[in-house]
C-alpha cells in the first residue's frame, strides 16, 4: 500500500506540472516508479499513467491540438515502441535501471542546455522524432526530451506544441503499455486493478485541477524548473540503485 501511495503522489506532482508546463508526468513519474517497482514494471506503470494523464489533459486543450500532426508522430512511434518493448523484456534489471536514469538525465540536459539548432521541416523530421520518442517512451517512460528537441528544430509554436503533445503522449503510452503486456512484461498491484485505475484517474483529475489553479499563479518557467529538478533527482537515485544492483550481483 505504501508503494501505491508513493506512486500516486508522484503521479499527482507530474500531472500538476504537465498541466502547467506541458510536460512532467513521464519525467517525474518514471524515475520514482522505476525505483519503487523495478525498471521494467516501473516504466510499464509510467506508460499507463501517461496514457491516462494525456487523455484527461487532452480534453481540456482539445481545441488547440493539431490532430493530423499528432497522428503522424504517434504512427511513427510504433517501430520505436516495438523495439523498446523487446529491450525491456531481455535486458537485465540492473542495466535497465541505469539506462532509465541516464536517459532521463541526458534528456533533461539536452532539453535545458542544448544550443539553438538549425531549422528543419516537419516533413523531414517528424518520422525520426516519432521513432526516437517511441523508443524512449517504451524503455524509459520519457518521450518528452525527443519531442522538445523536435519542437525546437521545427520552430513549433509553444502553445500548439503543449496541446498537441497530450494526445501524442496518450497514444505513445497506450501503445507502449499494450506492446509490453503482449511481450510478457507485467507488474503486481497491492490492490485490485479496478481500484488502482480509479485511484489513478482521481489523482490525475486532482492534478489537473491543482495545475489549472497554479497556472494562474505560477509562471511556466518556474514550473519547468521544478519539474527538471524533481526528475533529475529521481534519475540520479535510479542510476545509483541500478549501479548498486549490478555491484551486488
Amino acid at each position: 500500500m505504501t508503494v501505491l501511495l508513493l506512486a500516486l503522489t508522484a503521479v499527482l506532482v507530474g500531472a500538476v506540472l504537465q498541466r502547467v508546463s506541458g510536460t512532467g508526468v513521464g519525467l517525474v513519474v518514471a524515475p520514482v516508479l522505476s525505483l519503487l517497482m523495478g525498471p521494467g514494471a516501473g516504466v510499464l506503470a509510467t506508460n499507463a499513467a501517461t496514457t491516462c494523464s494525456g487523455f484527461l489533459i487532452t480534453l481540456s486543450v482539445r481545441k488547440l491540438v493539431e490532430w493530423r500532426h499528432a497522428a503522424v508522430l504517434v504512427a511513427a512511434a510504433v517501430p520505436g515502441i516495438v523495439a523498446g518493448a523487446f529491450v525491456v523484456r531481455v535486458v537485465p534489471a540492473g542495466w535497465l535501471q541505469v539506462a532509465v536514469g541516464l536517459v532521463v538525465l541526458a534528456g533533461l540536459a539536452i532539453t535545458k542546455f542544448s544550443p539553438a539548432t538549425p531549422y528543419a521541416s516537419r516533413r523531414a523530421t517528424a518520422v525520426p522524432a516519432g521513432v526516437v520518442g517511441g523508443f524512449f517512451n517504451a524503455t524509459a517512460g520519457v518521450a518528452a526530451p525527443a519531442m522538445v528537441i523536435y519542437s525546437r528544430v521545427t520552430r513549433w509554436d509553444q502553445v500548439r506544441f503543449v496541446a498537441t503533445m497530450q494526445p501524442v503522449f496518450m497514444g505513445m503510452g497506450a501503445l507502449s503499455t499494450a506492446s509490453k503486456l503482449a511481450a510478457g512484461v507485467h507488474f503486481s498491484l497491492p490492490v485490485p486493478a479496478v481500484v488502482a485505475l480509479a485511484a489513478l484517474v482521481a489523482t490525475v483529475l486532482a492534478g489537473i485541477a491543482v495545475g489549472t489553479w497554479l497556472s494562474h499563479h505560477l509562471s511556466k518557467a518556474t514550473a519547468q524548473r521544478l519539474a527538471m529538478g524533481l526528475a533529475a533527482a529521481g534519475g540520479v537515485v535510479v542510476v545509483v540503485c541500478g549501479a548498486l544492483t549490478l555491484l551486488a550481483g
